[in-house]
């Protein structure tokens, strides 16, 4: 089992930057890829940034690529969400995945990912 708290939620205008966290306990993180996934009220929730085991391969939604950037320390067994130039459609609750296969973090469909956390408000205003 591993557990997932996501921090660093919050309140911003159109254009400020927020950082995402997402500490992993349970099992070691580096056993497991990662990933954000974000869910505004009223529509399906949807892949945002994942990332492989070690950190060396990146995944991003077009919406989100060259604004946004996924990191993870598996010595600190944490994830990290970088969001800058946020945008009033970037609000959402952003939630924490984690699964052994890379596949169900960047796949087709959030439903196959095994572990999530409870996710952190983020709210852009403009």
């Amino acid at each position: 089992q591993v557990q997932l708290l996501e921090s660093g939620g919050g309140s911003v205008q159109a254009g400020d930057s927020l950082r995402l966290s997402c500490v992993a306990s349970g099992r070691t993180a580096s056993g497991y890829a990662m990933g954000w996934f974000r869910q505004a009220p009223g529509k399906e929730r949807e892949f945002v940034a994942g990332i492989n085991l070690i950190g060396g391969t990146t995944y991003y939604a077009d919406s989100v690529k060259v604004r946004f950037t996924i990191s993870r320390d598996n010595a600190k067994n944490t994830m990290y969400l970088q969001m800058n130039s946020l945008q009033p459609e970037g609000t959402a609750v952003y939630y924490c995945a984690a699964d052994k296969a890379l596949d169900a973090i960047v796949g087709l469909t959030y439903k196959r990912v095994d572990y999530w956390g409870k996710g952190t408000k983020v709210t852009v205003y403009s």
